[in-house]
């Protein structure tokens, strides 16, 4: 009985240490990702996804770490995409979507990583139309249980806005995902004056601000476009499609 009972004592303290092993790459890797995101940094990324990975490693239960791996992910490929590097894109972009679809199978509840796994899918199409056979039931469902148990969680607004903007094909369209893309920012302002959890995201707001600068251009309203363009800058300096766009409707 006392070597049982010693065996589980040892046990539940490994446990233990792995999980607070995995708390402390965790918080290092959000760090490093706010500070990639600030320097727009795909190295940054990289590095953050690889703490993540380990995280998850350690404590492989938890859904929170693929959801970040995942993150940390997606946006190195927006990173390196960014700089027309779309075929060493490919990999992060595969390694995001194995992160939130392993999130979503620990956590089916997970807003977010069905929202980004949406996103993922919804770029995989890029107009071919055996992709969108292959790919766009997919978009639909993660779009639909992401608003199922995320409506109020500005990212998956910001999300399923930007997603709206991709395949608008007229001002009617533009209109609506420019609708989204507001209520998006209305959820990320509420968010804002709530503290952050532990582990909590607060990524997005600059990129949605951008999104709806490019909506507003869409539909011909320069004046908005360029207020939201500087405000995304003001928040993110090196938003580079900010910074492009506005440098483009600013007089000389």
């Amino acid at each position: 009985m006392i070597r049982t009972l010693f065996i589980g004592i040892l046990a539940t303290t490994m446990i233990a240490r792995a999980d607070q092993a995995a708390d402390a790459l965790t918080h290092a890797g959000i760090a490093g990702f706010s500070a990639a995101y600030q320097a727009w940094d795909g190295e940054g990324f990289a590095k953050a996804a690889r703490q993540f990975s380990q995280a998850a490693a350690k404590s492989p239960k938890s859904a929170t770490n693929y959801y970040w791996q995942g993150t940390a992910s997606f946006h190195q490929m927006l990173q390196l995409q960014s700089m027309g590097k779309n075929t060493a894109a490919d990999h992060p972009m595969e390694g995001a979507i194995h992160a939130f679809e392993t999130a979503v199978a620990l956590d089916p509840h997970h807003a977010e990583s069905h929202a980004l796994l949406g996103t993922l899918y919804g770029m995989k199409i890029q107009g071919g139309i055996l992709r969108a056979i292959r790919f766009g039931p997919r978009v639909q469902e993660h779009q639909k249980q992401a608003l199922h148990f995320g409506a109020h969680n500005p990212r998956v607004r910001y999300l399923l806005g930007a997603g709206r903007f991709h395949v608008a094909k007229n001002a009617a369209a533009h209109r609506e995902a420019l609708d989204t893309l507001l209520a998006a920012e209305k959820l990320f302002l509420e968010e804002a004056k709530r503290p952050a959890k532990p582990f909590e995201p607060r990524w997005g707001l600059s990129s949605c601000r951008t999104f709806i600068g490019r909506t507003y251009l869409k539909l011909g309203d320069r004046a908005h476009a360029a207020e939201y363009f500087k405000k995304a800058l003001a928040e993110h300096p090196n938003d580079h499609i900010a910074k492009e766009q506005l440098a483009k409707i600013t007089p000389h």
